[in-house]
């Protein structure tokens, strides 16, 4: 048989096309989920209503999001029984605990309080209603937290033992897998990734709104009704968004660096791969551009710079990194096999490490410039009043002191920007799974091992092929739902509920003065 059609390359194949899928919507749910739930609260606190409009804007789009989060991240689940049985066997008491506890707590904190937010605009206080949101949001962190916990273990498995009656892994300790420091690390750094990406994802979108309004001011055009009570919310919402952009571009920058220490210390094989370091160097030299087959060792063409992979590795510029070849005979040594069976694919770790960094921390630039730029806040066309009867103040607009290029590009740049983070996650992912080959629990089951002994080829392709056109279709169909509303911006004829639903007054009618307008009714229905 043909090794490139084997179900086990079929399997990680299927696996791999849906978690990167899946992953594309988690870091929005996560961000959207708290800027929601921040925007709400400046909507409670103060009472302006721009903070209502992008509150409602921005949760709409949330929503979209965490319903296409929801059904692919189903399948995620069915897949350990479905591809990776010999997996689910082996490791299932452990690697189950923490996903059960993502099901039986963070997804019900979600499904059950993401409901009141929605259905309770009208119905519930305005601070009970928004601790409903931040309750959401909090839920998303969590339900964040115990999956990477999960992840984790397989990267370095803790709080086990092996039973010798059966051979399988046994949980003895749950809080040690929660806790161990390649959990807390891990999960730092994916938050604020998610974090950037939502900022970012809110600066594009906001910067559509704000260049479609200024590019009608350039060409002497009057701004429509709907639009000029649109630009509050978005000029809020770009503020917003550059400020935790930088933040959390600035976090995902630090905690990644105290993550590649970490890695260095429980799998070197995955970080001399990310460096294509074949040879151990004393100190060793970081490539930040390389020209040519990478996978043959470090002869092409590169961009280095001297000790800084001793510095990410060990804090100082001068101790050494040992090499693939000496961690490969090392590793073999170990488990036993060939060296080269320990070997990871050099091209992916290496290239995918290098577009992670360089999307992510591109986007983070941008948002820095941004937030620069846009420090002061510069007068729109008189006319442009809202129903507050504001003039709404538009950024990186002083026409008169920057060329129509800079004016036209800062905008597109800020439209453009929103996918760079997507794309960085992705490559983040695959170098992780990819880095750590061939273990798919590191030290404890190689991937061969762990795939579905009576799962055939035919099988395995039917199965990836259904799902690679279903997630095609439900890419589609979230795309023209995100394209849609987005450039509707927010609906600002809605207007804000009352004070206290509870307390609203009827105007008229049978309730009688001082009643409730929603009194108690008889219950057609109770159990």
């Amino acid at each position: 048989m043909n090794l490139a059609l084997a179900p086990e390359t079929l399997a990680r194949w299927q696996f791999g096309i849906t978690t990167v899928y899946h992953f594309l919507f988690v870091p929005l749910t996560i961000s959207l989920a708290a800027i929601t739930a921040g925007l709400e609260t400046a909507w409670v606190r103060t009472g302006k209503e721009k903070y209502f409009h992008a509150t409602k804007f921005w949760g709409k789009l949330f929503l979209i999001n965490i319903a296409m989060g929801v059904v692919t991240g189903i399948v995620q689940e069915f897949q350990f029984g479905m591809n990776w049985s010999d997996y689910s066997r082996f490791v299932g008491d452990v690697f189950g605990a923490p996903l059960a506890m993502e099901a039986l707590l963070a997804f019900f904190f979600e499904s059950t309080f993401i409901g009141l937010w929605i259905f309770g605009w009208d119905k519930l206080p305005k601070k009970i209603h928004c601790a409903c949101i931040w309750i959401v949001a909090v839920g998303t962190i969590l339900s964040s937290y115990f999956i990477l916990a999960a992840n984790s273990w397989m990267q370095h498995p803790v709080g086990y033992t092996i039973d010798q009656a059966t051979g399988k892994a046994r949980l003895t300790d749950i809080w040690a897998v929660l806790t161990q420091n390649t959990t807390m690390v891990v999960v730092l750094h994916t938050l604020t990734a998610a974090f950037l990406t939502g900022a970012a994802f809110v600066v594009g979108v906001s910067s559509f709104h704000l260049w479609r309004a200024k590019r009608k001011q350039i060409r002497g055009e009057e701004l429509g009704e709907k639009q000029r009570k649109q630009l509050p919310a978005m000029l809020v919402s770009l503020r917003v968004g550059l400020v935790v952009a930088v933040i959390a571009g600035l976090g995902t920058a630090v905690n990644g660096d105290e993550l590649g220490k970490v890695m260095f210390e429980q799998q070197p094989m995955k970080m001399a791969a990310a460096e294509a370091l074949w040879e151990t160097q004393t100190p060793a030299p970081f490539s930040v551009f390389a020209v040519g087959d990478v996978s043959k060792g470090h002869n092409s063409v590169e961009i280095e710079v001297p000790g800084l992979l001793s510095f990410l590795a060990h804090n100082n510029f001068s101790e050494a990194v040992p090499g693939i070849n000496d961690i490969a005979a090392q590793e073999a040594a170990r488990y036993g096999g060939d060296p080269q069976d320990y070997i990871p694919s050099i091209f992916m770790t290496f290239w995918g490490f290098r577009l992670m960094i360089g999307f992510g921390m591109t986007s983070f630039v941008a948002a820095l410039i941004g937030l620069w730029t846009t420090r002061k806040k510069f007068w729109l066309a008189p006319g442009l009043r809202t129903a507050e009867n504001e003039i709404p103040r538009l950024m990186l607009t002083r026409t008169r002191e920057m060329s129509p290029f800079f004016t036209k590009w800062s905008w597109r740049i800020g439209i453009l920007t929103m996918g760079l983070p997507l794309i960085a996650n992705s490559f983040g992912w695959i170098f992780t799974e990819m880095g750590r080959q061939p273990w798919a629990v590191y030290g404890l089951m190689k991937t061969g091992d762990a795939v579905s002994p009576g799962v055939s080829q035919g099988e395995v392709i039917a199965s990836m092929t259904v799902f690679t056109l279903l997630y095609a279709i439900l890419a589609v169909v979230e795309v023209k739902l995100l394209v849609k509303y987005g450039k509707a911006g927010p609906d600002t004829d809605e207007r804000p509920p009352a004070k206290d639903p509870r307390l609203r007054l009827p105007s008229g009618g049978a309730g009688g003065a001082g009643q409730p307008e929603d009194a108690d009714k008889p219950m057609t229905f109770a159990y």
